[in-house]
């Protein structure tokens, strides 16, 4: 169960307060595979965020019983000082890993790191970045994960790679996607929240939802 009370987000501007969500109450369906749809600042980023705890509403709550990973394409948490081996450790450690030891080689198989896993992270491209967190996010058994471009991580085969592990999430786990694409959230989803003008409508057949979007 995720559950919005009261939520309201909005940035100070000179024209003052630009309001995102104001005292949305709403609860998103479980059993789902869900896409988040909605026009250019409708707020679909700040959505994510918010579910994700990366970012705090002015007011109000999102109350979850759910293991809920971070964004899945996000280096977020990544220490630039410490090595791969080592955030994944720590990673392991905060999410509550059982066997640290078999999480840390199984990231560091799907990573591809090969011997860069042991040298600082801030030796590292963006890309092999993006590689260790994606593969840190995919090694832990969340109950929804937080899909935004996540396959748009590293070359051609790395991201085939990565969708065929967020695909295989998605049978077991519920995912929340933001994408562009509608061609991977046709992959990805099922249904979706359509955010238009502030309020937030559940579509539970996809296409519908998607017609609707299409003509805002």
């Amino acid at each position: 169960m995720i559950r919005l009370e009261n939520l309201t987000k909005f940035y100070p501007s000179k024209l003052g307060n630009q309001y995102i969500f104001q005292d949305i109450n709403f609860t998103v369906p479980e059993g789902h595979n869900i896409a988040i749809l909605g026009s250019n600042g409708a707020g679909k980023s700040t959505l994510f965020r918010i579910l994700a705890g990366s970012e705090y509403p002015n007011k109000g709550k999102v109350i979850t019983d759910k293991e809920i990973s971070w964004p899945v394409a996000l280096a977020t948490g990544i220490h630039p000082q410490m090595t791969g081996r080592e955030n994944t450790r720590f990673i392991g450690r905060v999410n509550g890993v059982a066997d640290l030891d078999a999480y840390e080689e199984k990231v560091k198989d799907f990573a591809e790191l090969g011997v860069k896993y042991d040298l600082p992270v801030k030796s590292y491209s963006s890309g092999m970045r993006s590689r260790l967190a994606f593969g840190c996010c995919v090694a832990i058994d969340f109950d929804i994960y937080l899909i935004d471009e996540a396959t748009s991580v590293g070359d051609q085969k790395f991201r085939k790679k990565a969708k065929d592990a967020l695909l295989e999430k998605s049978k077991v786990a519920s995912v929340i996607m933001v994408s562009h694409d509608m061609k991977e959230i046709r992959e990805f989803c099922d249904s979706a929240i359509l955010l238009h003008k502030g309020e937030l409508g559940f579509y539970e057949n996809l296409e519908e939802a998607i017609e609707t979007y299409s003509k805002l």
